[in-house]
């Protein structure tokens, strides 16, 4: 009687089969601590740099200069940290990607508009002054902001994603801090730190900014974690943000 042969593992190239893990905080192509300090520095750079770096040449001039800038000085710090690795932030998109962009948007949505129909009246909600600057805006205007809002909303994606990965570097390596829990806490931390960044913007409210930009910014970043693509979370980002706009232009057709 001839032997049972022995099973072979079973191995795939599929791409789709294996996700890969967050870059840059531990393992081959990490950050080393030095480096992370560099690169959430220039995440505090191109945010302040929106208010504190005077352009010259008009508002629309202005606008799209410290847009472009918003993005480029955070990847010029991270392609310096990793020369070799820096592309790991983003994979490639596909009709699969866009459609996750359309279902994490609807997913933010959703839950910010049941938070602040069910909130609101207890927070306060002071409206995005964009909104109504668009709603008295030509239809050129609001296609030119609009268009700004790409590179401005990639910027704020990099400006949380990469300080999220900072902390979870420093918590995991450093403090050897589960995974799990290290994870939730940067999550947790950057929402936070993305929400009182929007003070200036919702006049001041805390607890907007807190409970309701906070909450978005979590859906948002899980955009990014389950997809581990900053097309992804960016796409969501655009998506949430001109949906909302969008409803600010509406609303003075029908008063």
């Amino acid at each position: 009687m001839s032997a049972n042969p022995v099973a072979k593992p079973v191995t795939t190239t599929d791409p789709r089969a294996a996700k890969p893990d967050l870059p840059f905080y531990d393992g081959p192509g990490a950050i080393s601590g030095g480096r992370w300090l560099v690169v959430v520095a220039a995440c505090a750079v191109s945010f302040a740099q929106l208010t504190l770096l005077p352009i010259p040449g008009g508002d629309t001039v202005s606008q799209w200069v410290h847009s472009i800038l918003f993005p480029l000085i955070p990847l010029l710090a991270l392609a310096w940290a990793a020369p070799r690795g820096w592309t790991r932030l983003f994979r490639t998109v596909r009709l699969r990607q866009i459609a996750q962009m359309f279902g994490f948007a609807l997913l933010s949505l959703s839950v910010s508009l049941g938070a602040a129909m069910a909130l609101s009246s207890v927070i306060g909600a002071n409206p995005n002054p964009a909104a109504r600057l668009l709603a008295d805006a030509s239809a050129g205007e609001r296609v030119l902001f609009l268009l700004g809002t790409i590179p401005q909303l990639l910027g704020e994606e990099l400006i949380t994603i990469l300080p999220m990965l900072a902390l979870l570097s420093v918590l995991v390596r450093r403090l050897h801090w589960n995974r799990t829990t290290a994870l939730a806490v940067a999550w947790t931390a950057t929402a936070v730190i993305f929400g009182l960044l929007h003070l200036p913007t919702y006049g001041w409210n805390v607890l907007q900014c807190l409970v309701f930009i906070a909450l978005a910014r979590v859906f948002l970043t899980l955009a990014y974690v389950v997809t581990r693509n900053l097309w992804v979370s960016t796409g969501t980002h655009i998506l949430n943000d001109w949906a909302m706009f969008s409803v600010g232009m509406a609303i003075p057709a029908f008063l």
